[in-house]
């Protein structure tokens, strides 16, 4: 079930009456079956999986909790548990996401060495938001281990700690010291609380119907069909993928914290106005923040960190990059966009010295609106140039588009309007360009809002109640008029429910 959808809008209301109306001791199951049926309306057989793995960690989370009084042999115990059931989680996720792309990665080195393997061909189907909740049954187990959270006993309620419907097919990974905590305390309707929440989903739906799939006929187009595209077309359409992606995943996770926010619950916030960051590294802290900090707390700090040496901090970056990069999706050109994104850190952070000195020596002015507005446009260019291998089919294909668009960078195209606007080459009407413009400009301000820490849904608070009702009805009625749908619409899924 897609929350840009008709049985969404009919199912999100139900659950929220039934879990306001049950008693107390019953609210958990009442979502847990909602969850389980929002799941399953994708695939009954998805819940065996879920299932499965939910019933190793809530075990193995028993396991490791017991008291081992200190003894190294049962400390050994529990280590070589801890191995165990991460071994067989992470299986899991292999076999359904991983196979084809291990087995074809095989073949290929064995052609290097002249050897010519025909591999067996997998019919998987990737079930959707596998590689979140495997991650969030790997964090649980991980502090159950460092002993930061105690095991949960009540097999219900962590099975709705990973089945949690708002969050489970996308995020935001949740860790038990937050969505567990909130999982045994009573939660009343609160109708300030659910204006927030249904105003965040409003706000959520607006990035994913107006803008995102509105920017997906674009970049479609031209990455579909990149050699009939000049290179500037191809360098706007990689532009507009960046702004795709983030109204994308960060509109649907603005409808699930919304969503949870309507029935008391608090999820992590995933997003804070990254493309105004004036770094890399700035940028990782404010993009897809659940996924960021679960690979700083549980593969970067445990590899070491910054803690051993200079060189084995870059090398500890890049792993992580390498293998974040892997976790979006099974392939290459992933794992390029992954380790370039890591490259940016280290030759930052390699060149610093000398930027410094070379700002002196200029005397360029460091503290000035100018100089931050040059550090995000070159921080933007850096995180576009690598979201072109994340939107390619795969890695040779990104590297053809590279070599096509360079190659067709021509100077008179600059000054083509069709081919600088993609209108008559991609067929988008100039209306929804227009469209498309001052949500990005809308979108902009209210990034620029949030990082400035106003509080936007406060000053709204303190309007007059014609000027909020004009508010929300402009909201609602500019998704319904300028959402991309109609009556041959077919419900976009979003990007993240591939990873």
């Amino acid at each position: 079930m897609l929350f840009n959808s008709t049985g969404f809008l009919i199912f999100f209301p139900i659950v929220v009456l039934g879990y306001f109306w049950v008693p107390q001791r019953y609210k958990n199951l009442w979502l847990l079956g909602a969850s389980y049926y929002f799941y399953a309306s994708w695939n009954p057989a998805y819940l065996l999986l879920i299932l499965s793995i939910t019933l190793i960690s809530w075990a193995a989370g028993l396991l490791l909790d017991r008291d081992t009084g200190g003894t190294r042999k049962k400390m050994a115990g529990k280590k070589w548990c801890l191995a165990l059931c991460v071994c067989c989680i992470l299986g899991i996720l292999c076999f359904f996401k991983y196979m084809t792309f291990i087995t074809d990665s095989l073949t290929e080195v064995l052609k290097l060495f002249g050897v010519s393997v025909r591999p067996p061909v997998y019919d998987i189907v990737l079930p959707v938001g596998i590689s979140f909740y495997t991650f969030q049954a790997l964090g649980y187990l991980f502090d159950v281990f460092r002993k930061e959270t105690a095991a949960e006993k009540n097999l219900p309620r962590y099975a709705l700690f990973l089945a949690f419907f708002p969050q489970l097919v996308a995020g935001p990974i949740e860790r038990s010291k937050n969505l567990m905590r909130q999982l045994r305390e009573e939660h009343t309707f609160d109708p300030e609380r659910a204006k927030s929440g249904l105003l965040l989903m409003g706000w959520g739906f607006f990035q994913k119907l107006v803008i995102a799939d509105r920017i997906a006929v674009l970049v479609t187009e031209v990455y579909d069909h990149y050699s009939d595209h000049s290179g500037l077309q191809i360098a706007l359409a990689t532009v507009l993928f960046a702004f795709q992606i983030y109204c994308d995943f960060g509109g649907y996770s603005d409808i699930a914290v919304g969503a949870a926010r309507v029935m008391g619950f608090t999820l992590t916030k995933n997003f804070n106005s990254p493309y105004y960051a004036v770094s890399v590294s700035e940028f990782w802290r404010n993009w897809h923040i659940s996924l960021t900090t679960w690979f700083r707390d549980y593969i970067y700090i445990p590899l070491g960190g910054n803690r051993r040496g200079k060189w084995k901090k870059y090398r500890n970056l890049l792993l992580t990059f390498f293998l974040s990069g892997l976790w979006h999706g099974a392939g290459w050109n992933y794992a390029a966009w992954g380790v370039l994104n890591g490259l940016y850190q280290v030759v930052g952070d390699i060149t610093r010295p000398f930027r410094a000195r070379l700002q002196k020596f200029l005397r360029i002015r460091t503290d000035c609106g100018s100089y931050r507005l040059l550090q995000r446009l070159i921080t933007f260019g850096f995180i576009d140039f690598a979201w072109l291998f994340f939107r390619a089919d795969n890695f040779s294909a990104a590297l053809k588009m590279l070599k096509h668009g360079f190659a067709d960078m021509g100077l008179f195209t600059f000054f083509d309007p069709d081919s600088l606007l993609l209108i008559n080459t991609v067929a988008l009407p100039e209306k929804d360009f227009l469209v498309l413009l001052i949500s990005l400009v809308l979108l902009a301000v209210v990034d620029y809002w949030k990082r400035r820490k106003v509080d936007i849904r406060g000053m709204l608070a303190r309007q007059n109640i014609w000027f909020r009702w004009l508010v929300y009805y402009s909201l609602i009625f500019t998704v319904l008029l300028f959402g991309v749908y109609g009556p041959e619409y077919d419900a976009s899924t979003f990007i993240y429910f591939q990873f």
